[in-house]
């Protein structure tokens, strides 16, 4: 068995339970342009993490709002997730069609070969990309059906004053966070 090895520090954090990944979002956004961090901000880790900390027991959100073991991770908006799905997807296409294009640097081929070589690469990468694509998609979706099936969502957001308490409450709220309160301490 491992040693727990959390540390705590005395700055206090808020905590809220979101039922949806699209009033989690709109909370986060208006939390980031009242001033807070991306840094001050965390969710509750993916299932692998927990069960890492946590062993393989059955969990629910409210069990975890105030549990300083439970693992954290970073927001991952759904232009973030976007914007890896077209990097793989076209990172695919491309890699695809330059292996086809430097097969074909032999001076005696001809433009109508080269050009079907480029297709012919770059179509099946690209469908690879794609696919991959999807799945990195799936994943980041499943991650948050799970904590919605298991009560909702969890944010924890850093307060470094009684202003900052004050703020990131009235936001969460505001989008229909649940059980929305601060504890003493943070991860």
């Amino acid at each position: 068995m491992t040693e727990d090895k959390t540390t705590y520090i005395d700055i206090p954090e808020a905590v809220g339970v979101f039922d949806s990944f699209e009033t989690l979002q709109q909370a986060i956004y208006d939390l980031m342009i009242a001033g807070f961090s991306r840094y001050d901000i965390s969710l509750l880790g993916g299932k692998d993490a927990i069960e890492e900390k946590l062993g393989k027991t059955y969990w629910q959100a409210r069990d975890l709002e105030d549990d300083p073991k439970a693992p954290r991770a970073a927001f991952v908006s759904e232009e973030a997730m976007g914007e890896l799905e077209g990097g793989i997807a076209g990172g695919f296409f491309f890699l695809g069609s330059y292996i086809a294009m430097l097969a074909m640097l032999n001076p005696a081929t001809t433009l109508a070969a080269s050009i079907a070589a480029i297709a012919i690469g770059g179509g099946p990468a690209a469908v690879l990309g794609a696919l991959l694509a999807r799945r990195a998609d799936k994943h980041h979706r499943d991650y948050y059906q799970t904590q919605i099936e298991n009560g909702g969502i969890l944010v924890w957001v850093r307060v470094s004053d009684a202003e900052k308490e004050r703020l990131a409450v009235k936001i969460m709220k505001e989008h229909s966070g649940k059980d929305v309160h601060v504890h003493d301490w943070s991860e």
